[in-house]
């Protein structure tokens, strides 16, 4: 029998949120009846919790293991010695799927520094949307204000909880299956209603949300216990133009290859993601840390070990750089989700 880690199906692991969403994740998972009660966030191979909270959040194996327990103890074989002499024990990485059943409130995230000065993280929160489905009338999101604003302006937008001001300051994007946008820390965002996706950022659960009234319960739950003031001291208040949003956003439905890179350039310095696109053949992948959502169809894992595990619609897998080279095979459409490379941190 092999020694070697092998890659883990995951059950849903769905926190509670404060808005609704969920059919979408609940179809993709193929869940049906009283299981299809799902919530608007499945946290995919996680070793991160909910902000202030010991245990939500995180992913627990089949064996009964918290999978953050299970990469501690065995961080080499888990993350590989390259990774681990950069960030640690931590796989430096989250993803989600989130299907946005209503528009989110306008927020961002802190950077690296932030996050280390405020709230004692090593991480900060830049993220990425893959959009895998879209539904309603009018999906689109928000990435960042449209023209230059000063902090003092959003500091008043944020007390009086003008959120039309806030909303209309943003830029409105229209999207669809197969398209992409990357948010740097600090950019302000929102996802709209009816948008589904498979979302990437740093492990940790930092949201400042400017738009906290009918969303949250509070505004200490939209500043995080720091005050707003000090919050928007790395909110990104620089206008992003037309041209300036090409750099973040991509449309990459219409590329067939097999291997597809999605995300902007630079996001590579935080996470990386390739749709894999199968038509009875097979695409090896280098020994990396994964997670792996399965989009469409069936095929195969094969590991350099020996080990192998069926794929269909709906499943999400966490793959151990211990695994080695793996192969997947058959026909179907996924999503690989990796931390940055070594030599990228």
């Amino acid at each position: 029998m092999s020694t070697h880690l092998e890659p883990i199906r995951l059950p849903a692991n769905q926190p509670p949120q404060f808005y609704r969403g969920g059919d979408a994740i609940a179809a993709l998972r193929g869940a049906t009846g009283t299981d299809s009660k799902f919530g608007p966030e499945d946290w995919v191979g996680s070793v991160t919790t909910m902000f202030g909270q010991d245990t939500n959040g995180l992913t627990k194996l089949p064996s009964g293991v918290w999978l953050r327990d299970a990469v501690r103890e065995n961080a080499e074989a888990w993350l590989g010695a390259a990774h681990v002499a950069k960030l640690g024990d931590s796989t430096g990485l989250l993803v989600k799927l989130l299907d946005a059943g209503q528009r989110l409130p306008v927020h961002f995230h802190p950077s690296d520094s932030f996050a280390e000065k405020h709230f004692d993280s090593h991480f900060g929160k830049t993220e990425a949307w893959i959009v895998v489905g879209t539904y309603g009338d009018d999906p689109r999101v928000y990435p960042g204000f449209k023209e230059t604003v000063s902090k003092a302006t959003v500091a008043e937008w944020t007390r009086e909880q003008d959120a039309p001001s806030m909303l209309g300051a943003l830029n409105s994007v229209p999207v669809q299956a197969g398209d992409t946008v990357y948010i740097p820390a600090g950019l302000p965002h929102a996802i709209g209603e009816g948008v589904f996706v498979v979302e990437l950022q740093q492990p940790t659960d930092f949201s400042l949300t400017l738009e906290w009234r009918d969303f949250l319960a509070s505004p200490e739950k939209g500043h995080l216990g720091i005050g707003f003031d000090t919050a928007i001291e790395t909110l990104d208040t620089s206008g992003w133009d037309t041209e300036r949003l090409t750099t973040i956003v991509k449309h990459t439905a219409e590329d067939k290859a097999t291997s597809v890179d999605l995300l902007a350039a630079g996001s590579d310095e935080f996470f990386r993601a390739d749709r894999v696109q199968l038509t009875g053949g097979s695409l090896a992948f280098d020994p990396s840390f994964s997670v792996l959502v399965v989009l469409d169809g069936a095929g195969t894992l094969r590991t350099e070990h020996g080990g192998e595990f069926a794929l269909a619609k709906g499943e999400t897998y966490v793959v151990p750089f211990d695994a080695g080279q793996v192969e997947a095979s058959g026909s179907l459409t996924a999503i690989r989700c990796r931390p940055p490379a070594p030599e990228k941190r």
